[in-house]
């Protein structure tokens, strides 16, 4: 099927008249600025959580939207070594890649078995992976931090990695099987005759189609597997050694001379690892959908 070449869209905009150029721009002016307002909402605190990290008790109170005074990294080197931000960083991205592959190792087997299977036993199973939604994190905590104790793996890291793809398996199954349900049963019985193998479909056929998906539970895992806060904590426990940055981090908070420079200069430390993971993956997940639309 051939498709008509279309106009470039500024060719467009100077096709229609003045007036309905000007009856559209009003039309779009809300949504512009419900857009500002929502990108201000975001910048401000991100702008004051900068200039904070530069700035000493008195000056965060007294200006605290100003400039500071002057860039020393005092409030980042302070935060560094109080915390042991270094080890701490190191355990979070081990914890969290690690995690984050496994999840993809045991999610996208099991989306293509739920993809390919007819009847009622994989919609049976499907719905069993549903199920992981209505547990609460609370009350899934002690029979973890039990069976933890019972395997000898009670504040270690090996414990945290084979726990996080626990908690997401449920969203990371469901939303790879959607999308592996794209692929046309002719295309797979296709290769099927020619010989491919069940894992040369898989890696073939429905991995590429599925990159979007892939792409996508991958940043919504390692956001989750980063940002988490309670299981690190009491799995993963105080020592220095094993704690991820988010358990970390608190121990800049005293309750009687807090140093709030120091406190948001490792807030920065700390979400600099994940917004470039995540800047990364999103340019990947940008592309695979580019490609596949121009492949459709």
């Amino acid at each position: 099927m051939t498709i008509a070449p279309t106009r470039p869209a500024k060719a467009r905009r100077r096709a229609l008249p003045k007036r309905d150029r000007g009856a559209r721009g009003l039309s779009l002016l809300p949504a512009h600025i419900l857009a500002w307002v929502y990108a201000a909402l975001l910048a401000v605190p991100l702008y004051y959580l900068a200039v904070s990290a530069f700035k000493e008790n008195l000056e965060i109170f007294s200006s605290p939207f100003a400039l500071p005074g002057s860039y020393t990294p005092e409030n980042f080197l302070t935060a560094w070594e109080r915390a042991d931000l270094g080890t701490a960083l190191l355990n979070s991205v081990l914890v969290t890649g690690v995690s984050a592959l496994l999840t993809l190792a045991l999610a996208i087997p099991a989306a293509y078995g739920l993809a390919r299977a007819r009847g009622g036993l994989g919609t049976l199973v499907e719905r069993f992976f549903a199920l992981g939604f209505l547990i609460p994190g609370f009350a899934a905590l002690i029979p973890t931090v039990l069976l933890a104790i019972a395997l000898g793996m009670f504040q270690t890291r090996a414990f945290l990695i084979l726990f996080m793809p626990a908690t997401a398996l449920p969203l990371s199954v469901i939303l790879l099987t959607q999308f592996m349900r794209t692929v046309p049963r002719e295309l797979e019985e296709s290769a099927s005759l020619d010989g491919a193998s069940r894992w040369s479909v898989m890696r073939y056929i429905y991995l590429p189609i599925a990159r979007p998906g892939i792409a996508t539970i991958t940043i919504l895992n390692m956001l989750n597997f980063w940002n988490e806060y309670l299981f690190t904590l009491i799995l993963g426990g105080p020592d220095p050694s094993v704690r991820t940055v988010q358990v970390a981090l608190p121990t800049l908070i005293s309750q009687t001379n807090t140093q709030y420079g120091v406190l948001a200069a490792g807030t920065l430390l700390m979400l600099v690892p994940v917004y470039v993971a995540y800047v990364v993956l999103s340019r990947q997940m940008e592309n695979a959908l580019l490609q596949g639309a121009l492949k459709s």
